[in-house]
């Protein structure tokens, strides 16, 4: 695999034809910043006349899959989601291939979030207090393969057979721990604890989905794009990702594993309530969890709310 760093979307059709050209027979070229979607190449003579000079085999459906596919390990990675894919057309080429390169199937890529979902296992356990909430241990759990580790605190000791007080917290290093005023990370998350310990007990689950899942270094280049004056869905969005890239089954299996199958869910997000359920945990109530805007996170605010329908 090589890569190759372009300015811009302008700059595509140039750069993908020369990293093509060079790239040696069932290679995979990645362009950083670079998002392709189905069909956009027919606009630029030069980024098609590259991609047909690849045969037919890179063309139509099979060509999006690759895209998708690879894009996904990509997003996995928290990497920019940005490919030129050149596929593995001569057998003696794939053979070459698979003893020379790591490979993973269109199966497996597409099984990834699923399968470390449900192979979530509690790995260490202790005590700890904390500011507000001294009753409290943290549960740390992990996936079979060994990647992306969540949290899980336990304040108090929550009823198994009623509702229990639970808030989805993603992690957010600027946020939770830097106290940003770009966002009210911070504010949500000691405000669901501090809340929880009035209340007698609840559980805080503190999901590694840095930046609505796209992680830190990407959550800082859409900040670089906010800074510009795109909002937080436009930026995500012109990185490439989703909006929210955001699962909701590593929660509902950390919440099975410890275990409760019914909560009250402390969050503005009505996605929240309709992923949790959907992933089979009964949200018995919502409770709102909202705090006041300043100057710096008011039009972030605002954009969950009209954007993304958050209940502000």
């Amino acid at each position: 695999m090589s890569r190759r760093k372009t300015e811009g979307p302008d700059q595509v059709g140039e750069e993908a034809a020369a990293v093509i050209a060079a790239a040696p027979g069932g290679s995979c070229v990645l362009l950083e910043n670079v998002r392709f979607h189905d069909g956009e190449t027919s606009g630029d003579p030069e980024l098609s006349a590259a991609f047909a000079a690849l045969g037919d085999a890179f063309v139509g459906d099979a060509f999006g899959a690759a895209h998708r596919d690879h894009c996904s390990v990509s997003g996995a990675a928290r990497l920019l989601p940005s490919a030129v894919v050149v596929p593995i057309v001569d057998e003696t080429d794939l053979y070459t291939a698979e003893g020379l390169y790591l490979t993973v199937t269109t199966a497996q890529i597409a099984d990834y979030e699923t399968s470390a979902a449900l192979t979530l296992k509690a790995v260490a356990e202790a005590p700890i207090p904390l500011a507000g909430a001294e009753n409290c241990r943290m549960v740390a759990f992990r996936p079979a393969d060994g990647g992306v580790e969540h949290l899980a605190i336990i304040v108090g000791d929550p009823d198994r057979h009623s509702p229990v007080l639970t808030r989805l917290h993603s992690e957010c290093f600027t946020g939770d721990l830097l106290a940003s005023l770009k966002c009210d990370c911070g504010e949500q998350l000691r405000g669901a604890i501090r809340l929880m310990a009035e209340q007698g007990a609840g559980v805080l689950l503190y999901l590694a989905q840095e930046g609505r899942g796209i992680g830190l270094m990407n959550k800082l280049r859409a900040y670089s794009l906010q800074a510009e004056g795109y909002d937080t869905i436009e930026a995500n969005l012109r990185l490439g990702f989703d909006a929210d890239e955001r699962v909701f089954l590593p929660a509902a299996q950390m919440l099975g594993l410890l275990g409760f199958s019914q909560v009250r869910l402390l969050t503005n997000n009505p996605d929240k309530v309709s992923g949790l359920e959907a992933c089979g945990v009964r949200v018995a109530e919502r409770v709102a969890h909202s705090f006041p805007a300043n100057v710096h996170n008011e039009f972030y605010l605002r954009t969950k709310k009209d954007r993304a329908g958050h209940l502000l």
